[in-house]
């Protein structure tokens, strides 16, 4: 068996040579080239900019300056219903080269490298929670968008933490106008009453630590409405993960 395994090793590495002869390995956000395939240039790896603390110990926003409080202004007034909230990345230049072709230019292939972004920045939230689920589409953008990212984040994180996930946990009970050019307040206000749990989401979540999956995180508007549905539902507690988060402007010279 251990001979057996050692051919199947040697066979897999050196297909993989042919491959890097016949395809030079590129790089995933500006198709340099690289030495291994699945892999960023040395450019384009410099450009992430991992969220590390000092960030909200709640929503997980990230601050300037490392003698913040403990929460932001945002939790201090009205903590959301999520437990816990992590990113990987901030959304800023960097990330931007690889979630936009992620979400919007049928690069799926994104999907794993990112997820392997998510795992290290949420190990915690991993480990403790019981369900993977993602934040849904609605059917009509899946209709042109053809796939739903934050399903893909969800099952990539689910293999590589081994944790059960139900992509079809949530869905859209209606369809959401673009929130990117809103404020906090009117995002809130337009994911209002947005979600819905499947018709058996209460037998499979009630009594369930939940994770929440998303690509990028802005306000909290979109996770908070999630969270307020499983809760309901009888989760014990509901934390999200994300591949990016939005800084808050407020914050930049606090």
């Amino acid at each position: 068996m251990t001979a057996l395994r050692r051919l199947q090793g040697g066979l897999r590495r050196a297909s993989g040579r042919v491959l890097d002869v016949l395809l030079p390995p590129r790089c995933l956000a500006c198709e340099g080239e690289v030495a291994e395939q699945g892999t960023l240039c040395a450019a384009c790896f410099t450009g992430l900019s991992p969220i590390t603390a000092p960030f909200c110990a709640h929503c997980g926003v990230p601050f300037t300056h490392a003698e913040r409080a403990v929460l932001c202004p945002r939790c201090e007034v009205r903590p959301p219903a999520f437990a816990t909230a992590r990113a990987a990345l901030r959304y800023d230049a960097g990330a931007k080269k690889l979630i936009l072709p992620f979400k919007h230019a049928d690069r799926t292939d994104l999907a794993w490298p990112l997820a392997r972004q998510m795992a290290r920045a949420g190990a915690e939230l991993l480990a403790r929670a019981d369900l993977v689920v993602p934040v849904p589409a609605h059917w009509r953008r899946l209709l042109g968008r053809r796939y739903d990212q934050a399903a893909l984040l969800a099952r990539a994180l689910g293999r590589i933490a081994d944790r059960p996930v139900a992509p079809d946990l949530l869905r859209r009970a209606r369809r959401t106008p673009p929130l990117a050019d809103k404020g906090a307040a009117e995002r809130a206000v337009t994911v209002q009453g947005a979600f819905a749990l499947a018709r058996d989401g209460a037998a499979r979540v009630h009594g369930r630590r939940v994770l929440l999956v998303d690509d990028v995180v802005t306000s909290g508007a979109t996770a908070e409405a999630c969270a307020l549905v499983l809760l309901e539902a009888g989760a014990v507690a509901v934390e999200v993960l994300a591949a990016a988060r939005v800084p808050d402007p407020r914050l930049r010279d606090a």
